[in-house]
């Protein structure tokens, strides 16, 4: 148990700042796979810089792997790229 009020202070920002990241991180998972069952190109195409933004913000707050990311955006462009 933290003894320091630092430490105290510390522990309650990590637990809160832990609920952001997976309140973040479920909202750009469930967006990419709703992106992924879409069938029309137009649909798709709309929804994806939304979905690249996400992405993007997550990668800028190390929430994700930058690798990651630019691997989810690839795969997700060419995903739309060969619907038709």
């Amino acid at each position: 148990m933290a003894h320091h009020k630092s430490a105290k202070k510390r522990i309650r920002q990590d637990a809160k700042k832990r609920l952001q990241n997976r309140y973040y991180k479920k909202s750009a998972r469930t967006a990419i796979k709703k992106l992924r069952s879409i069938t029309e190109k137009e649909e798709a195409e709309a929804l994806l810089p939304s979905i690249v933004g996400m992405i993007d913000k997550l990668a800028k707050k190390n929430t994700w792997h930058p690798n990651k990311a630019a691997n989810l955006k690839s795969s997700l462009a060419r995903h739309v790229n060969q619907l038709s």
